[in-house]
């Protein structure tokens, strides 16, 4: 299924003109996405993202139950960052957590990723910008010594996830992503 999925993924976001920002005003902006909790190794933690009104919510419930503990969402579409100087804008209302955002290189479903990860005030509108410089190469939440250099040019994937190891609800709210 994560096969067809991916597959589907890719066909669509090579088919789309590419744009610098996420726009969750389109109507078709939610097939880019998909979500990667950590039922993938046994845990329980579930996530959806939903938009409503041009705004995309990620929330859900985390558990650390099964040796769980992260929930995350991923585009794989179409997106064309610059690597000018040009920092990503994240726009979020938040429940206070930290988060991370992440960025990918490939289209696939495991490997390495990008991190930056950050906190967040509690109902109050924020802009965090982002540049290369933010972002530490990780894989499954360790980092990687000696990795390539983040080019934002360079990124297939961005996603949010919340692997912050304390259970119970959440929600980010998230109004635009991109350059």
């Amino acid at each position: 299924m994560k096969i067809i999925l991916l597959t589907l993924l890719t066909m669509l976001s090579s088919n789309a003109s590419s744009q610098s920002k996420v726009d969750f005003s389109d109507s078709q902006e939610l097939n880019y996405w998909y979500r990667v909790n950590d039922s993938v190794m046994g845990g329980v933690s579930q996530s959806n993202l939903r938009v409503v009104d041009t705004i995309a919510y990620f929330e859900g419930v985390l558990s650390l139950d099964n040796n769980g503990g992260f929930a995350s969402v991923r585009r794989v579409g179409p997106l064309a960052l610059e690597s000018d100087g040009k920092p990503i804008l994240l726009e979020i209302k938040s429940d206070g957590r930290d988060y991370q955002l992440r960025l990918r290189t490939n289209k696939g479903f495991d490997g390495m990723a990008y991190v930056a990860t950050f906190s967040s005030q509690r109902d109050i509108w924020q802009t965090l910008a982002f540049t290369e410089k933010d972002f530490v190469a990780q894989f499954r939440g360790r980092k990687i010594d000696g990795a390539p250099e983040l080019l934002f040019a360079d990124v297939r994937q961005i996603g949010v996830m919340l692997a912050d190891k304390q259970p119970g609800l959440f929600r980010l709210a998230i109004k635009g992503i991109g350059q």
